[in-house]
């Protein structure tokens, strides 16, 4: 249970936190590498070429940058992106949760290292933008939330105080990275991927839910149910 009382601030990855990180799983490890050998007429061991060209660039501003991929690849990833589209999700409870926080009223920032083509695809398509105050992508600071840099640029943007700011993110070097600059409340996530195993994020408490987080759990939780059953009807 979060001390509400003490945020004035919540900062929110995107993809693995808020959405399914099932969409970017499956892009970048099995729909970009097999088109990338459809495209180029390659064998199909270059698959897994691919694959590891990508991974090597884990954690830097390049990792995150469709543009840097496209040239790299030469290949049109956002197009590519565009025809598994509709594996795009929200995670379990985001939209409850998001719609109490705009009641609660803390100040909500979208910290993402997705840039902003990806925004431009990914946001239309879940209407996360209308719950949020601001959004700052690495892209746009130059350095992703692995570096110290990323967020001494967010708290020039956004200005917070670390001490009453939550961070919730899927990623424990990003964690890792806004202990280091000092922000107090930190959370991972259980489940990023709703189709693979939960993760081990050591030195982290981990949330599966975000009802669990508030303190009008039983009436989001009910919400969440019955728009569920809803749903089947």
């Amino acid at each position: 249970m979060i001390d509400w009382c003490a945020i004035d601030t919540v900062l929110l990855d995107m993809d693995g936190t808020l959405l399914d990180l099932h969409f970017d799983s499956h892009f970048w490890l099995e729909h970009l590498p097999r088109r990338y050998v459809e495209l180029h007429q390659l064998d199909e061991a270059t698959q897994d070429v691919v694959r590891a060209r990508i991974i090597r660039e884990q954690g830097s501003l390049n990792w995150y940058s469709l543009a840097y991929w496209s040239r790299e690849l030469d290949v049109d990833v956002p197009a590519l992106k565009r025809e598994v589209q509709h594996l795009i999700g929200l995670r379990n409870d985001s939209l409850d949760f998001l719609e109490w926080l705009k009641n609660a009223h803390p100040r909500v920032v979208l910290a993402t290292n997705a840039d902003r083509e990806s925004l431009a695809l990914k946001l239309p398509l879940t209407g996360l933008d209308q719950y949020v105050d601001a959004i700052v992508s690495s892209e746009d600071v130059g350095a992703p939330k692995e570096e110290q840099s990323f967020w001494v640029s967010l708290q020039e943007i956004e200005p917070f105080d670390p001490q009453r700011t939550l961070f919730i993110d899927d990623n424990a070097a990003v964690l890792e990275s806004a202990r280091r600059f000092g922000i107090r409340h930190l959370l991972g996530i259980k489940q990023p991927d709703s189709t693979r195993p939960e993760k081990v994020i050591d030195s982290f408490s981990v949330v599966d839910r975000f009802a669990a987080l508030l303190p009008q759990q039983s009436v989001i939780e009910k919400r969440h149910k019955t728009r569920l059953g809803g749903a089947s009807e």
